[in-house]
């Protein structure tokens, strides 16, 4: 259907242009004394884009240009600014790797200082240990004496009375002398 009237919208004008009044002669035949019209609706066309190239060329050309040189300039730039990120990349990646160089260093300074650490306070512990190890033997010999003298000193007490002992005057002297000095 759609068809048909497609074909009808063009084939209707064209039966009212073929059928005209005067067979032989058209109105423009008998004013001009020619078939057609072409020559000078042709220059009628040469003249007008004449004057359409004489008016609209130059800003059509500057608008062109104009637009030429926005996009040269935008795209110059995008590539000042795409080869700053670039740079600004390298830069990144370079700190980067120097601060896991840094990393690194400063892991093993410290499993270095660990270690001397470690071994300083072994050191420290091991003398601190031998010192505690004297003092518990000059305790040790110090309580074994005192042991020895309070089981002396009851051993005599019981069994040696004052009346047991002569003394003179000079022998209990000297012993105090000894005991002062």
């Amino acid at each position: 259907m759609k068809k048909l009237a497609l074909y009808a919208l063009f084939l209707v004008p064209a039966v009212v242009l073929a059928s005209s009044g005067n067979a032989g002669e058209s109105h423009y035949f008998q004013i001009t004394g020619r078939e057609t019209d072409f020559v000078p609706r042709l220059v009628n066309f040469i003249i007008f884009a004449g004057l359409l190239y004489y008016l609209l060329a130059n800003p059509i050309k500057n608008f062109f240009k104009g637009r030429q040189a926005g996009i040269e300039s935008r795209l110059k730039e995008i590539e000042e600014k795409l080869q700053a990120a670039k740079d600004m990349k390298r830069e990144a990646e370079e700190r980067v790797e120097e601060a896991e160089a840094r990393a690194a260093q400063i892991i093993e300074d410290a499993k270095k200082e660990a270690v001397i650490l470690a071994e300083g306070i072994a050191r420290a512990n091991e003398t601190e240990l031998n010192a505690m190890q004297k003092q518990f033997d000059e305790k040790l010999v110090l309580e074994e004496k005192k042991s020895a003298r309070e089981v002396i000193d009851e051993v005599l007490g019981e069994s040696i009375t004052n009346d047991d002992i002569m003394l003179g005057e000079s022998k209990v002297i000297e012993i105090v002398k000894k005991k002062v000095a």
